[in-house]
């Protein structure tokens, strides 16, 4: 077998084309026609074989994955915005500004300073229709919601959109006092968060109730007051427990803006104001139409009408001196003031009336007014003619030349010298250096006495006479009679160049009227808390006598011949009566000072810009005729009494009595006064000081 070397049988192929067939198919069949080449396959797109709607479930997932982190975020932040939420559970206790009340010298009040709250009050102590007009207004849906009102916030943008300006808010009352708590008006995205988490704690903590006995004790009404009760005392002089129908809308009136609908600074737009709250009570179904009807009929006749505030540039200056009365500041106090306000309301409408006819005639745009009792208790004080327009007060703070005005102290010193009203002095031409003083009229008489050339205001007899007293004498008894502002060394201040003001002015002509006493002027009795407990009372101020009873007696002649037959006839009173003129350098400023037995009166006009000049307007002129105005009212039920001078005593007519505090005349009788004891004057005054 191993050897077996049979051929092996070929090999066989196939073509591809070739076809077997038996012999019993027949005849071999003819070839198949090439076939077409197949088409090239489309690529497959990515992720082939995944479902067509994939990329819906990743945006999907995407979506839900950053609304988590998102949801995480804003829940980390409202926790963090959390911590920061204010005492809650004190929100009961107010922070605010301690209240300054101001009351008249007969108990009516009549300025305030700070946040008046009033009485805090439960609920059922309210007048009902306060609550029913706050609900009304403001949040019809409030015991209905959960502290936000997602219809309301809808109804308000509806409406708001349509108006095409906001005309209606979408806060709820609980959202209101949420924002009430916080002590700053932010308006942040932090601020916002906080609000909202402090409504739904709110709601979750108290009751409906609770919240709106809350909101309305502790919500602003206007004028410096928060809560109903002090609101409704300061509009209507009534506790809110007693408010009517009307008053209670003119409260919720108020809550969109306090200023602009406060029955005090418009009563028109506070009234309109009033029907919508009204009619807005008919929709929520408190009251019916024909109740609102009357209400708008007879409630505004009803309404207590305020007076017009007054005395407020007095309140400002009484403000301005509380930290000398001891431990007064910092808490709620009422201070019993000095002025009358009858009197007050007249200096304040007649300076208004003045400046609004002759004085715009004559170019004279402000002026202020002060009168007080001989022992320096203020009783009215005007600032200026509209304290609305302008808080800068004139009496008190504007320092002006007083003109011939300051003469009078000029010649007590001359008085308290020894000289007399009878002694004469020789009006004519003088020369100091390179400055020659002359007469308003610019003429000279020759010698006169000195009672005329003070009754005249004649400018040389007043420089002749400060030239032999000297200025440092002057000077002293100023100061001593309440002229606390700077004075000038020089022969000028007789003329009255030196500045003072309006109060210290008539501060210091009080000596004149009381008999001779130095005082201070003050506008405050007493300081109490508001339950009466005083906390500081004024003990008696001054200088003492200050002058003498002789030049006292000298000094009524003379400034009693002003209005007599002087440059003050137009100040004649019915009754005994004295001052001084006063007009500086073209017409820049006008004066009149003046007295009686029961009050002291000063007025001064001109402008704030003193390169205005009036149009010659005298002390004698426009000052005269207001203060005469004034001081008639002043006296009104007043029976007429002579003037406070003693009669002189017997050694006065010799000239051997000195003033308190001064030195002994250097002379006696007419005549000028030695030039050395005017040296030794001066020389003590230079080491002494003023």
């Amino acid at each position: 077998m191993a050897n077996d070397k049979r051929p092996r049988p070929p090999t066989l192929t196939l073509d591809p084309s070739d076809r077997l067939v038996s012999s019993a198919d027949g005849p071999a069949a003819a070839p198949p026609p090439p076939r077409k080449p197949a088409a090239p396959k489309r690529p497959r797109k990515s992720g082939g074989g995944r479902p067509k709607h994939a990329w819906l479930k990743r945006l999907v997932l995407w979506g839900v994955t950053a609304a988590i982190w998102v949801g995480v975020g804003v829940a980390g932040l409202v926790a963090w915005y959390a911590m920061d939420l204010p005492d809650i559970d004190g929100m009961t206790t107010t922070t605010r500004r301690p209240a300054v009340v101001f009351q008249s010298a007969n108990g009516e009040t009549f300025a305030t300073f700070g946040d008046v709250y009033g009485r805090p009050l439960e609920l059922a102590e309210m007048a009902p229709t306060i609550a029913q007009a706050v609900i009304a207004t403001e949040d019809r849906r409030f015991y209905r919601h959960f502290g936000l009102d997602a219809w309301g916030l809808a109804r308000a943008a509806f409406t708001n959109a349509r108006a095409g300006r906001v005309v209606q808010g979408g806060s709820t009352i609980t959202q209101q006092l949420a924002k009430n708590l916080f002590l700053t008006p932010d308006r942040t995205l932090k601020r916002k968060v906080q609000e909202l988490l402090m409504a739904l704690w709110l709601e979750r903590r108290f009751t409906k109730e609770q919240i709106l006995t809350i909101y309305l004790n502790r919500v602003y009404l206007g004028s410096g007051t928060f809560g109903v009760d002090a609101a409704a005392k300061r509009y209507f002089d009534v506790s809110a427990s007693r408010l009517d129908l009307y008053q209670s809308a003119v409260l919720a009136g108020l809550l969109k803006a306090p200023s602009r609908y406060s029955p005090l600074n418009d009563p028109e737009a506070s009234h309109k104001r009033t029907l919508d709250v009204l009619s807005n009570m008919v929709e929520a179904g408190f009251i019916e139409r024909r109740d609102a009807d009357l209400a708008a009929l007879t409630g505004a006749a009803r309404a207590v009408k305020r007076p017009v505030p007054t005395g407020r540039y007095f309140a400002d200056w009484v403000m301005s001196h509380l930290s000398e009365m001891g431990d007064v500041q910092g808490r709620d106090i009422v201070v019993h003031t000095t002025l009358d306000l009858g009197l007050q309301r007249k200096a304040e409408a007649d300076l208004k009336a003045l400046l609004d006819g002759p004085g715009a005639k004559a170019a004279a745009t402000q002026g202020a007014v002060v009168v007080m009792a001989p022992d320096g208790a203020v009783r009215a004080l005007v600032g200026g003619r509209d304290y609305d327009d302008s808080q800068f007060n004139r009496a008190t703070q504007a320092q002006r030349q007083p003109g011939s005005s300051f003469k009078p102290f000029v010649y007590l010193a001359a008085m308290e010298q020894g000289l007399t009203p009878s002694d004469t002095f020789d009006d004519a031409p003088i020369k100091l250096g390179n400055w020659k003083p002359g007469n308003y009229n610019g003429k000279f008489e020759g010698p006169v006495t000195l009672r005329r050339a003070f009754a005249q205001s004649t400018n040389t007899v007043a420089v002749r006479l400060i030239e032999e007293v000297g200025p440092g004498r002057v000077i002293n008894l100023a100061h001593k009679l309440g002229i606390v502002s700077e004075l000038g060394r020089d022969a000028s201040l007789a003329l009255g160049t030196s500045e003072t003001n309006l109060l210290e002015l008539t501060t210091a002509y009080a000596a004149f009227a009381n008999g001779g006493y130095g005082v201070q002027a003050f506008g405050v009795e007493a300081v109490t808390d508001p339950d009466g407990k005083v906390l500081w009372s004024r003990q008696g101020e001054g200088f003492g006598k200050v002058i003498s009873d002789q030049a006292l007696h000298h000094m009524q002649e003379m400034m009693s011949a002003v209005l007599s037959e002087g440059t003050g006839k137009g100040a004649r009173l019915d009754r005994p009566a004295a001052g001084k003129t006063g007009t500086t350098q073209d017409y820049r400023d006008a004066w009149f000072m003046g007295f009686t037995a029961d009050y002291v009166g000063g007025v001064w006009l001109g402008n704030d810009d003193q390169r205005h000049e009036m149009k010659k307007v005298t002390g004698g002129g426009l000052p005269a005729t207001l203060w005469k105005s004034v001081m008639t009212a002043a006296h009104r039920g007043l029976p007429a009494r002579p003037l406070a001078v003693p009669e002189p005593p017997p050694s006065a007519a010799a000239g051997t009595e000195g003033t308190a505090g001064e030195w002994p005349n250097a002379t006696s009788g007419s005549g000028p006064i030695g030039a050395i004891g005017n040296a030794i004057d001066d020389l003590l005054n230079s080491i002494f000081g003023r």
